[in-house]
């Protein structure tokens, strides 16, 4: 790739490396999105796929390389607070939701951009705010939910909770880390259902291990090893290519 290639795209990443304490984390990764695609990324342990995330969200510096937003930012120049004001949301794998507070409170609090939890006692929310978080259950099958504490739900429904908190704040590109880890089958269904919808609007990026959920998805696969791409397209395609198999799917 060259920086030419990155016209078009909404995320691209070239040459990305990462070392901690000699160990390769990345490796020569090269990756481009384009604008309201949703991607799956795959691979076994240790392949990058968190560090990846990190390097997009400006938690770790590349050694080298580029990654840039929206073909011109240069996102390995800014600070994570930066990152995220461009519309870039993170979810990472367990969910971190306001548990002593309702359902409503904690879309509320991240409608609002504020964080703290007592916010919620003197807020008053406007017509435009009501509106939005009614949307917002509505897009994650919450309404019937909306006074229920955030610790009184079940681990989907949490997971359900926090993305629509991250989609509170109206990113435009989504970073989901491992989200049905841990989910019932139907759970895991109904978060199909939910990215695929989510991805009509915004740019998804998945990391994920379930096989099953991936395929529900339907979208291009990247396969990572040890740092680098190995194998992408769709998942049966990389699902019959023999490298991948013997790292990551034979196992």
């Amino acid at each position: 790739m060259s920086k030419d290639r990155a016209t078009g795209s909404l995320l691209y990443l070239d040459g990305v490396t990462v070392s901690f304490d000699g160990f390769r984390a990345l490796n020569s990764l090269s990756l481009m999105l384009e604008p309201g695609e949703m991607r799956a990324v795959i691979g076994p342990n240790g392949a990058g796929k968190t560090t990846m995330m990190d390097v997009i969200t400006g938690k770790t510096r590349p050694d080298q390389g580029d990654v840039l937003y929206g073909e011109t930012t240069d996102l390995t120049r800014l600070e994570e607070p930066d990152i995220a004001s461009l519309g870039i949301g993170r979810k990472f794998q367990k969910p971190t939701v306001f548990e002593k507070l309702t359902v409503w409170d904690n879309l509320l609090l991240a409608l609002s951009n504020d964080r703290r939890p007592n916010f919620t006692l003197w807020a008053r929310e406007s017509a435009e705010e009501k509106q939005r978080i009614n949307d917002l259950l509505d897009l994650t099958r919450l309404s019937a939910h909306k006074h229920r504490l955030g610790g009184d739900l079940s681990h989907g429904q949490k997971q359900w909770l926090e993305i629509g908190m991250l989609l509170a704040q109206d990113p435009k590109l989504l970073l989901l880390d491992e989200p049905v880890a841990g989910m019932t089958d139907s759970e895991t269904e109904q978060t199909a259902i939910l990215l695929r919808e989510i991805n009509k609007t915004r740019s998804v990026v998945v990391v994920e291990h379930d096989m099953h959920f991936v395929r529900e998805l339907g979208v291009k696969v990247t396969v990572l090893h040890e740092g680098s791409v190995l194998a992408q397209g769709s998942l049966d395609k990389v699902s019959a290519d023999p490298r991948v198999i013997e790292v990551y799917l034979g196992r």
